[in-house]
């Protein structure tokens, strides 16, 4: 698995449905220097616990906008599956009513890039994907700063959905040391007490926990 922390999110365009339209050539390079990405990947439509991730955030996007975050969805079906799948009410299972873009992986080359790609699979010297099973994404996350770089990233199993909480609590980490030149111990929140990365900032935060 490939640590992109510290380094630039992988480019793409790619096709995605943004307002329940699809769009060719989307890129999360709309957002640099603009805001935040919580960019996370799911495994597939119609399936079980990736409509509760989705719905999950969605509830909480306006609390992503108002941190100047862009949630936006990823999987490798295709644009026409994410519009089929957004036609289906949420109590029959779908995800209508979701309303942050999801991109269509359906090449497999983003969750390649990212490396969240589930399965065996190998790429022939003419750049062709052979695989003997199904190949869907890992539950990957990941956080990316104004600048484009990745500041934190989560990849989970396929059965573990993830927490939006945590996914929350990393943004309002950085945007802290961002803005304040702290850094965020173990189980920080926002509101509580960060600490100054010196000796002395460390000894004083301890002697005080």
């Amino acid at each position: 698995m490939a640590v992109l922390v510290g380094r630039k999110a992988p480019h793409f365009s790619s096709p995605a449905v943004v307002d329940g339209n699809i769009v060719d050539n989307f890129s999360l390079d709309q957002y640099l220097g603009k805001k935040y990405v919580v960019f996370f990947f799911y495994p597939k439509d119609f399936t079980f616990v990736c409509p509760t991730e989705l719905h999950a955030f969605n509830e909480r996007l306006a609390d992503f906008e108002s941190r100047d975050v862009a949630v936006v969805a990823c999987s490798t079906d295709t644009a026409e599956s994410h519009h089929a799948y957004l036609g289906i009410p949420k109590d029959k299972g779908g995800i209508q009513g979701i309303k942050y873009p999801i991109v269509a992986d359906a090449n497999k080359t983003i969750s390649t890039n990212f490396d969240v790609l589930t399965g065996e699979y190998e790429y022939d010297e003419e750049g062709n994907l052979s695989a003997t099973n199904d190949l869907v994404a890992y539950r990957g996350l990941f956080l990316i700063d104004k600048n484009g770089v990745v500041q934190h990233q989560l990849v989970n199993n396929l059965p573990l959905g993830r927490n939006v909480d945590e996914a929350m609590r990393m943004v309002d980490a950085l945007r802290h040391v961002e803005e304040n030149g702290e850094v965020c111990p173990a189980n920080w929140g926002e509101g509580k007490e960060a600490m100054d990365a010196t000796p002395s900032g460390v000894a004083a935060y301890l002697a005080s926990h």
